[in-house]
Parts: structure tokens; C-alpha cells; sequence
């Protein structure tokens, strides 16, 4: 009997075209590898389990699976999205629990592409912090469960690390794509601005935040990518030689990378070299005032996204960064900051064409109640480990995170890969490299 649980979206939705399996039969082995690992990893806030096999149905009834390139392929949705007939929390007892009339437009994508929505995935309140918990769940990192999957998208990024789905949707405003992804040994690009469409208003954290894939090949990756973007599937084109500057560099002060996430650079940058690429030392001309750039952003868009809530029903965390936030939003709003960032990078990517970092500067911090804690250290636990994301989102620019190496736990290290607009593809391009050269386990051992 074969197993779909642990598979590719592309296998699962091949095998859904070509009749080897139902997308009845998909979703119910889905469902049941969620309900005996669940409790373990704590990936979701609710799972729809009829509605989802009633879905899937609803697939199979369609005659154009030719047509479909995820047909039949459960998917998990972050939650923030909304999902038609369920609500959208975001983490917070401040949220209503009134179920969303209509799918965001990525959800519905994703639908029309052929995708089961199997459930809804937990993410700190309002999204805010690199490590997911809260009081509507715990996402713990399937390969070392004493570890936190990361966040925000770290439910999601959780999901598919423990075989639950192939793919699933998150978004990423200062890193919660990336961050879980590195955690988690999964593939995921945060698109650059305008690529994937994110939702209106300051919801989005002042354009910060870009909806994308996680997945555990870069397959998925980019054939969910291309159906989030509506493109045609992107067809494999292999990347003449690219000139590749590999920074070690973390663009915080004080902020220094472990050697497991350093020694994962160099050896993805052994690799690039290998495949014939023009691979040097090079850091990036990151300005001090990154930081407090970067800090800015995130408690303002915070500060939006908090506004119209109950602030007595928020964590105290949650609430002091809302305050922290709210007298910079006009600032923030005006994109000046972020305009000049850019024209400082920007020269760097006329002379480099990727930019090879760690994806992380350390593990991640431990699978606790960091929601009751203080908001400094919060604050201080994120930028120890998660430096590296945050430029990136205030330039818009396309970044990725790769597996690549392990740590002595035996869980997965990982890179990351940035470059200029519109390359969202050739990244994707350097990352099958790097997977074809250095290949991955997919999901984590888990029974």
C-alpha cells in the first residue's frame, strides 16, 4: 500500500491526475498523521477535518485535473489568512471568533489550483515574534520538540516538517517565513514586493509582510509560489554562472553567528563554487541604524494591527510593543527609511548577483511560555537568533531559506539566499542546486 503522508506536492498531485489515489484518500491520511502527531508538535489551532474530506471530494468531482497542479494536495493555512466558514485568531484572545465569509485571495488560489485547506496553523498573537506560542497553542519544531518551531509562520513551518502536509501557507514580515523554515529543515521564499498579493491597509505591516511557501523541496516551492502568483508553473532553466558573495556578517551589532550556521555558509558556498559559480567574501554596506530601523517597523506595524483590539485581552508583551509602535507609524508609513536603505544596498547587488548569509545566527530558543515573559526578553531572544531576516523585508527584495548541514542536535542548519527584484526564480534555481549537491532529509522522524 502506498503512503502519501511524507509525500511532495508534486508526486501526491501527479498521482491525484493520473488516478493512482482520490484526493479523498490524500486528505484522510493527512488528517489521520495530524491527529497522532498533533498533540506532539502542536502545529494547529483547528483542523477541519469534514470539511476538509468534503473538499477533497469536491476535487475529485472536477474534470479538469489537467489543469490543476495541486490537485488533491492538503495544505495548511496560516492563521492569519482567512479561510472561508472559519476564523481567523492570529494568535490572540483579543481577535473575534467570527468565521470569515470569503478566502483571502492566496487561499483561494491555492483552492482553485486544486489544494485541500486541512486546517489552520498557530502562530504568536498578531504575528509579532520569532518563537510561537500563546494562548491558543505551542508550535514545536518536529525534529527537536523541546525547541520552538520558530514564527510567526512556525505552525506552518511545523506542519509540513512532521509529514502533516506537503505544503503550506505563511507570510513573512521581519523573517516568519524564513525563521521556521531554517528551524524546521524546510524550503521557503519570502517574494519580492508585488509578486504574491498580500491584503490591503496596514495589515501589512507597512509592505513589509509577503505571503509565500513552505515546503520540503524546492519543487514545491516553486510550484506553489507560481500558483500564489498566478504564473504559468515555472519550467527548470539552469543559472549561467552567478557571481555569489558570501557574508558572515550579521547586520545587528553585537550579534555574532554560531558556528554550526557559519560553517553551513561556507559549505553552501562550496557548492555554489563547485556548480560554477563566482563565489567571494563580500559583506553587505548594512548602516548602524539598521537596527533601529528594523525595531521601528516591527513594533509600528504591530501598533496597526493592534489598534482596533481590546488591549486588556492582549499579553503584555503584545501590548508594550503596540505602545512602543504606535508614535512611529507616520514615520514608518512615509517609507523613507526604507527608501534610503535600499539606495545604500543597492550598488552591492550591481556588483553580486545572490548574497549566501546563514539563515539564523543560532538554535532556537526553547518551547516555552515566552507569551508570559517580559517583552525584552522577548525582544533580545528573537535578535539573537533571527538577525539576519529583517533587511530584506525593508528593501522588499526576494529572500530564501535552504536547508543545508545539521546541528549537533542532529536537527536541520540553514542558509539563507537573497538577490535583487524580480529573482525569485533564479533563487529558486541556486537553491535546487544546492539541494541536488546536498541533499536533504524531507520530514523529521516522526511515528
Amino acid at each position: 500500500m502506498t503512503t502519501w503522508a511524507g509525500r511532495t506536492a508534486a508526486e501526491i498531485s501527479a498521482a491525484v491526475r493520473e488516478k493512482r489515489v482520490t484526493p479523498r484518500e490524500v486528505a484522510a491520511e493527512h488528517l489521520a498523521r495530524i491527529e497522532r502527531l498533533d498533540g506532539r508538535v502542536g502545529a494547529f489551532r483547528t483542523v477541519r477535518a469534514e470539511a476538509a474530506l468534503a473538499e477533497a471530494d469536491e476535487v475529485a468531482a472536477r474534470g479538469d485535473f489537467d489543469r490543476l497542479p495541486l490537485a488533491g494536495v492538503p495544505v495548511a493555512v496560516k492563521d492569519n489568512l482567512a479561510v472561508r466558514g472559519e476564523s481567523t485568531r492570529v494568535g490572540s484572545a483579543a481577535t473575534p471568533d467570527t468565521p470569515a465569509d470569503r478566502d483571502h485571495v492566496t487561499v483561494a488560489r491555492l483552492r482553485a489550483a486544486g489544494a485541500v485547506v486541512v486546517g489552520l496553523t498557530n502562530v504568536p498573537e498578531l504575528c509579532v515574534f520569532g518563537t510561537t506560542d500563546g494562548v491558543l497553542g505551542t508550535a514545536r519544531n518536529p525534529w527537536d520538540p523541546t525547541r520552538s518551531a520558530g514564527g510567526s509562520s512556525g505552525g506552518s513551518a511545523a506542519a509540513v516538517a512532521a509529514g502533516m502536509v506537503p505544503i503550506a501557507l505563511g507570510n513573512d514580515g521581519m523573517g516568519s517565513l524564513r525563521i521556521p523554515a531554517a528551524n524546521c529543515g524546510l524550503v521557503t521564499i519570502k517574494p519580492g514586493h508585488g509578486v504574491v498579493p498580500t491584503g490591503a491597509g496596514d495589515g501589512g505591516w507597512f509592505g513589509l509582510s509577503e505571503n509565500g511557501p513552505l515546503a520540503t523541496t524546492v519543487e514545491d516551492a516553486r510550484l506553489m509560489l507560481s500558483v500564489l502568483a498566478d504564473d504559468e508553473p515555472a519550467l527548470r532553466s539552469e543559472p549561467g554562472p552567478l557571481r555569489v558573495a558570501v557574508s558572515l556578517r550579521s547586520p545587528v551589532a553585537g550579534v555574532t553567528i554560531s558556528r554550526p550556521y557559519a560553517a553551513a555558509a561556507r559549505e553552501a558556498a562550496g557548492v555554489l563554487m563547485k556548480a560554477g559559480h563566482q563565489v567571494r567574501r563580500a559583506d553587505p554596506p548594512y548602516p548602524m541604524s539598521l537596527a533601529t530601523t528594523s525595531l521601528a517597523h516591527w513594533t509600528a506595524g504591530t501598533a496597526a494591527d493592534a489598534q482596533h483590539l481590546d488591549p486588556r485581552l492582549l499579553t503584555r508583551r503584545t501590548r508594550v510593543h503596540a505602545r512602543l509602535g504606535r508614535p512611529l507609524m507616520g514615520r514608518v508609513r512615509s517609507g523613507a527609511a526604507r527608501e534610503q536603505l535600499r539606495r545604500r544596498l543597492e550598488p552591492f547587488f550591481g556588483e553580486y548577483d545572490v548574497l549566501l548569509t546563514p539563515a539564523l545566527a543560532r538554535r532556537s530558543p526553547k518551547a516555552a511560555p515566552w507569551h508570559e515573559r517580559g517583552w525584552l526578553s522577548n525582544v533580545l531572544a528573537n535578535t539573537n537568533y533571527s538577525p539576519l531576516t529583517p533587511p530584506w523585508n525593508l528593501t522588499g527584495w526576494p529572500a530564501m531559506s535552504v536547508p543545508c548541514g545539521t546541528l549537533p542536535s542532529g536537527a536541520p542548519c540553514a542558509v539563507q539566499l537573497v538577490g535583487r527584484p524580480g529573482t525569485e526564480y533564479q533563487l529558486l534555481e541556486v537553491a535546487q542546486q544546492l539541494q541536488e549537491r546536498n541533499p536533504w532529509r524531507r520530514t523529521a522522524p516522526m511515528n
